[in-house]
């Protein structure tokens, strides 16, 4: 039995127009947040808490709305929006810095979207040079914070500190909107007050009491006291379900989270050199030359992957923080050592690579597994990839795709094993317009018609690099009398609008719909 079934979620009564069709167990979700207005979704990271406020703010039609987000996940709310709704999504960027109300105004876009360290640019006239004891008062804001309706603040253990910048500049943006959206797996993360100044951003502080009796009276480790915050946030402005509450959620889900890459003038660049090597390759008519030109390319193809990974750095530094903070365990996996190694020496974590003995791995294992402290586990691909145990987590992430569905599957499923509690979702962070998005199509597609490995490991990755090969001639149209390849470096950026995805997660079970 769930603690949310003492306080039962209203239900959804009304139709909301949005694309596809909702789990069962997110229409209560959405009918709270429609009733409330202004509330907390706390439910488990993976049970679709972007869907229900995306259906809460279209049913509740509060727009224009603005989405605060970590910069990992501006494209991902960008693609829900389209994905789930008629509605137009905007990233803000430098150039709509002073006009993006124009955008609203005729009618290009109703949803704008925005991370928490751009908030001082785009919505900030003038603030105190002394951070220190900035007051929110002390901090004057653009009139253009007036015109949204909604807001929605991803992630919003992010604001938990009061005295932090973005906790005032996200509390001076969403005062008095009438629907304030706080998305959270963990809003308490060191005490009760934790939860205090997400209270205050969504307008719901002074039913406690106000901010200061909230802070003298829950700042305690008395459970009596514990407990009635407890249930006096349940019947206010609180949800939360956890996974292993949830009947409908299927065992296994793929999410798809595009970000931008940190590198891209050296990914455009490395482009443009790729191209060049397939055009003298198709126009080599001695046979030798030839083949040595096709090597030098697929060689070129292995730095462009290279390339992705080094630029969808930050955002994996930024998506395992999140996922910590939302309390759960994280397996991280992928294939060059350099990209792991730095996050094992970031995170100061166990890992499973090539480079460590049976016995540190065996130790690592063991570690993860059974210290609750030990929330991440660096993996290789090829180290850890099967015969490992991981079901200390229901999280696996990649930073980088092997060359063979196999390969894949095996690595979600150290932690889809036997002794798994709980269904689990696994996160494939992929490069904006990059060559992620072909390298996914050709596993979905080998997936898709069930492909077993036909050889070694080196044939099945020389299959998919011939793919990518084939599809870089394809795209820039690349023939034995030259090509038509334009030399502007933005031509690398349509590689995932002509082979790459549209949807952001995919079913895996075959009987299950999408989570979304």
């Amino acid at each position: 039995m769930s603690f949310q079934d003492n306080f039962p979620l209203p239900e959804l009564k009304v139709n909301i127009p949005i694309k596809g069709k909702m789990y069962d167990f997110q229409k209560p979700g959405t009918a709270f947040q429609i009733r409330e207005q202004r509330f907390i979704a706390g439910d488990d990271m993976g049970l679709g808490k972007t869907l229900q406020t995306i259906a809460a703010v279209t049913a509740t039609n509060q727009f224009p709305c603005l989405v605060i987000c970590p910069s990992s996940l501006k494209i991902n709310w960008e693609k829900e929006w389209k994905m789930w709704t008629d509605h137009k999504p905007m990233v803000l960027s430098d150039p709509m810095k002073n006009t993006f109300p124009l955008f609203w105004q005729a009618g290009i876009a109703d949803v704008f979207i925005v991370n928490y360290e751009s908030l001082r640019k785009y919505f900030v006239a003038d603030m105190p040079r002394n951070r220190k004891e900035l007051k929110l008062s002390q901090i004057r804001f653009f009139e253009n914070i007036n015109i949204f309706k909604s807001v929605i603040i991803d992630e919003a253990h992010r604001v938990k500190d009061p005295g932090s910048i973005q906790s005032k500049l996200v509390r001076g943006i969403a005062d008095s909107k009438p629907f304030i959206a706080a998305l959270t797996g963990t809003p308490v993360i060191n005490n009760a007050t934790d939860i205090a100044p997400i209270l205050a951003i969504i307008g719901r502080v002074k039913e406690f009491g106000g901010y200061s009796h909230f802070v003298d009276r829950y700042n305690t480790k008395d459970v009596t006291i514990l407990n009635e915050l407890r249930d006096k946030l349940y019947s206010t402005c609180y949800y939360r379900r956890m996974k292993t509450e949830v009947l409908d959620l299927p065992p296994k889900t793929r999410r798809y989270i595009e970000v931008d890459i940190e590198n891209r003038e050296e990914y455009d660049l490395a482009v443009e050199d790729l191209v060049r090597y397939l055009i003298e390759y198709k126009n080599a008519t001695n046979g030798e030359i030839a083949r040595k030109k096709r090597m030098e390319a697929l060689v070129r193809i292995g730095i462009l992957k290279e390339i992705t990974v080094r630029g969808k750095m930050k955002a994996m530094v930024e998506f395992i923080k999140d996922t910590h903070a939302n309390g759960q365990k994280l397996i991280v996996f992928g294939h060059l050592k350099e990209p792991l190694n730095e996050l094992k020496k970031k995170f100061h974590c166990p890992s499973i690579m090539g480079s460590d003995s049976t016995v540190e791995r065996e130790h690592s294992i063991e570690r993860f597994q059974q210290d609750e402290k030990a929330n991440l586990i660096i993996c290789s691909l090829k180290a850890a990839g099967v015969g490992v145990t991981l079901t200390a987590a229901s999280n696996v992430a990649f930073l980088e795709q092997g060359w063979h569905p196999a390969i894949m599957d095996q690595a979600e499923d150290r932690a889809n094993r036997i002794g798994q509690k709980h269904p689990v979702t696994c996160h494939y962070l992929q490069g904006r317009d990059t060559i992620d998005a072909w390298v996914n199509g050709i596993i979905e597609d080998k997936r898709k018609i069930g492909n077993a490995v036909m050889g070694s490991d080196e044939e099945e990755q020389k299959d998919m690099d011939d793919k990518l090969l084939s599809m870089f001639m394809q795209k820039y149209k690349i023939t034995h009398e030259g090509s038509n390849m334009a030399r502007d470096s933005k031509n690398s950026a349509s590689i995932t609008k002509t082979v790459g995805r549209e949807d952001s997660q995919t079913e895996i079970n075959g009987s299950h719909a999408p989570l979304r």
